[in-house]
């Protein structure tokens, strides 16, 4: 499914959540440490990989399923001369093949609520974050206040999976979206599991009225 959405990724990203996408990711890319060693989980088209280059990250390995998903990851690191900086790898988040400890932050965007098996998945995430390393997670989430709620489920559940179906020709990638949103864990809920995986200081922060939500936490030292 995702091979088939990559040629098109990027524009339904940017065109369903009206460009906002963008601002979550400097967010979240705020929350690195200058010259740290990252490693962008589920990366996809590369988007975070590459605003955390440019945020200042030393070095960004991004690690993704789908191969054609960093074909496009590549290709845009390469036009924006920062392949020297980001590299990306076919691999998948419950088998990483680094050693442990290898990163000082490892992050997800848009990608946790596509792991089979998140405790595993963590579990990964958490042997090779260093000691005292980040975690960073940006993730979908459902809005709980009147009007915003009934809104977003309109557009949601609706409206976006018609359009991103007629744009990408993928009409199960789009209604994908919302089924996988809908029963991940989030808030509080999500934050108890990430100290069960064994990091501590987790934080959730709403975004947008709680479309979205940036996850940090750290590995103990």
């Amino acid at each position: 499914m995702f091979n088939d959405i990559a040629p098109r990724y990027d524009l339904l990203n940017h065109l369903l959540s009206l460009g906002i996408d963008k601002r979550w990711r400097t967010l979240a890319a705020r929350c690195l440490a200058k010259g740290a060693g990252v490693l962008d989980v589920a990366c996809g088209t590369g988007d975070f990989a590459i605003t955390a280059a440019r945020r200042g990250a030393a070095r960004v390995t991004g690690v993704d399923i789908s191969e054609k998903m960093l074909d496009v990851a590549r290709a845009k690191a390469r036009a924006k001369h920062l392949d020297h900086r980001v590299s990306f790898l076919q691999g998948d988040a419950e088998e990483l093949h680094f050693p442990d400890g290898s990163f000082d932050a490892v992050t997800v965007a848009f990608g946790a609520r596509n792991f089979e098996r998140l405790d595993k998945a963590l579990d990964e995430i958490a042997r090779v974050t260093r000691p005292g390393g980040r975690l960073v997670i940006l993730e979908f989430s459902v809005p709980e206040r009147f009007p915003v709620k009934q809104l977003y489920r309109f557009y949601f559940t609706r409206l976006l999976p018609r359009v991103g179906g007629i744009i990408s020709g993928r009409g199960d990638a789009y209604a994908y979206l919302p089924a996988s949103v809908y029963p991940f864990p989030r808030g509080e809920k999500f934050l108890d599991i990430l100290r069960a995986a064994g990091f501590h200081g987790a934080t959730a922060r709403p975004l947008s009225f709680g479309i979205a939500t940036l996850y940090t936490a750290e590995k103990p030292a």
